[in-house]
């Protein structure tokens, strides 16, 4: 597969510390990588809400983390306070997610196999309502974010805290290097995996910017971020499969001499 995208430069618009595996991907068939994150992470502001669930972890059933960044701004507190207690089912959304658990030492997480967002989550036989009612569920997660999953857990009978552990915001300064590559005519594609990310690049950009984005070939991970492209106008939607290997894949299959 290599030189798939000989002569391609490709937006990775991941945070910054999530960009690395993806832009090697685009390296390695040849394409140059360009990471311009449009979501910034840092640690949140107040850790008490954290804190207080790590002196309760035994009282938990469940600990869902929503992403590799929830688990990397939690579990170094939590541990700090002793081992992952063995009745407290790690979940997460995605196997990066589930690896990044391992990597700090907590193992048998599970998350879905197919489709890696909260509506494959809640097919889990561990998050029906027979498993979970009753119980104490922990999400992991950034500031804002969608309420499904405290939402169904709770019609499903538990009883749901959600914990803040990192803080997601627009990127600071403006556009200006995409505005380059575009008018150097050296922007070929870009590589969006959330929607919010998505909405924090459209609003960056002027008049300018947004024409030559609606035009530009963009590859989203799922349905939800390609309907919201959609919507904010963009023409040249690639939905393919999730995760960084389902937009390589996406990437390397595209028929570029349409462009």
């Amino acid at each position: 597969m290599s030189g798939t995208l000989q002569g391609r430069t490709v937006v990775v618009t991941r945070p910054r510390a999530q960009a690395d595996a993806l832009a090697g991907m685009i390296a390695e068939r040849g394409g140059r990588p360009v990471v311009f994150p449009v979501l910034d992470i840092a640690p949140t502001d107040d850790l008490a809400p954290l804190q207080a669930f790590a002196g309760r972890l035994a009282d938990y059933a469940l600990a869902i983390f929503v992403s590799p960044n929830a688990v990397d701004f939690s579990l170094p507190l939590l541990l700090a306070q002793g081992r992952w207690p063995a009745g407290l089912q790690p979940a997460a959304v995605g196997p990066s997610s589930v690896a990044a658990l391992a990597a700090h030492g907590v193992g048998n997480g599970i998350a879905p196999r197919e489709r890696f967002d909260s509506e494959a989550l809640l097919e889990l036989p561990e998050l029906q309502a027979a498993r979970v009612a009753g119980r104490k569920v922990a999400i992991l997660r950034g500031n804002g974010g969608r309420e499904l999953l405290a939402e169904t857990l709770r019609m499903r009978g538990a009883t749901v805290d959600c914990i803040t552990c990192y803080h997601r915001s627009p990127p600071a300064g403006g556009a200006a290097p995409l505005d380059a590559l575009w008018a150097a005519g050296q922007l070929d594609a870009l590589a969006i995996s959330s929607s919010e990310g998505l909405r924090n690049l459209v609003d960056l950009l002027d008049a300018e910017g947004c024409a030559r984005l609606a035009e530009t070939p963009v590859f989203v991970p799922h349905q939800r971020i390609g309907e919201i492209a959609v919507a904010l106008g963009l023409r040249r939607v690639i939905l393919t499969g999730p995760a960084d290997a389902g937009i390589i894949d996406g990437l390397c299959a595209y028929n570029w001499q349409q462009s």
